[in-house]
């Protein structure tokens, strides 16, 4: 949505940014009476929120796995949901703290319905919720062959997600940009429907076209459109 992001009580006279607070709440005295004084509207598409695995990794030692997963599948779900790629009228990138936190919550899905999980997929579901939370995943080679459409699917998403904003954020796509965003988005779809049942590196290059094209739009990096066409014609 687009909002007026510098905001001012009316009661105290404090000024504070929407953008970093996602509240209209003042932070000095607590009034909800405020107002936006900004003379622009920007678009904002994201929310202040940390991806907090605390509770998920307390419980390795004291429960069972599938309960471990459920709790790490909730924390990722609801910062995955409040995140957004548009920070007061700024393109940002697709992070690996997004990816890291999509690849946990599908790897945690997958993991809680298994029945039996094998000891690969269990260390990698471990690995993934060590590190999640500074933006770590594992290696595309360490991604057990069971269970490898966790990170295509998480990848796909994570790329859909993105290009939704980055539409938002453009006024006007100019035709290569519009065309890398088109192949990109005939690749995320094939990914889904095959629900992300894909070599892992396949995954991870999508989302490295994404980066590249939010590069050139942000920028007008050259090189960076080149390479994400470079990339999809490998793809293809």
């Amino acid at each position: 949505m687009e909002i007026r992001g510098e905001r001012e009580c009316r009661d105290c006279g404090n000024r504070w940014s929407y953008y970093d607070t996602g509240s209209v709440t003042c932070p000095d005295c607590g009034s909800m009476h405020s107002v936006g004084v900004d003379e622009q509207r920007r678009l904002h598409t994201t929310s202040p929120v940390e991806l907090d695995l605390t509770e998920a990794r307390d419980l390795v030692d004291v429960e069972p796995l599938h309960r471990v997963a459920d709790a790490a599948k909730e924390a990722c779900r609801e910062y995955v949901r409040k995140r957004g790629f548009v920070h007061g009228g700024d393109l940002r990138d697709l992070d690996d703290g997004y990816l890291a936190a999509a690849e946990l919550m599908h790897a945690a899905d997958a993991f809680g319905r298994a029945f039996q999980p094998s000891e690969a997929e269990e260390l990698y579901f471990l690995e993934l919720l060590r590190g999640a939370d500074a933006g770590e995943r594992p290696d595309p080679a360490d991604v057990p062959e069971s269970i490898r459409e966790t990170r295509g699917l998480a990848a796909a998403n994570a790329v859909r997600e993105y290009g939704r904003d980055l539409r938002q954020w453009a006024d006007d796509l100019d035709p290569a940009a519009e065309d890398a965003l088109e192949r990109l988005g005939d690749h995320v779809r094939r990914v889904r429907a095959l629900g992300g049942d894909v070599e892992p590196r396949t995954g991870d290059a999508l989302v490295a076209v994404a980066r590249d094209v939010g590069a050139y739009c942000r920028n007008g990096d050259e090189n960076a459109l080149a390479t994400a066409t470079d990339r999809l014609d490998r793809l293809e």
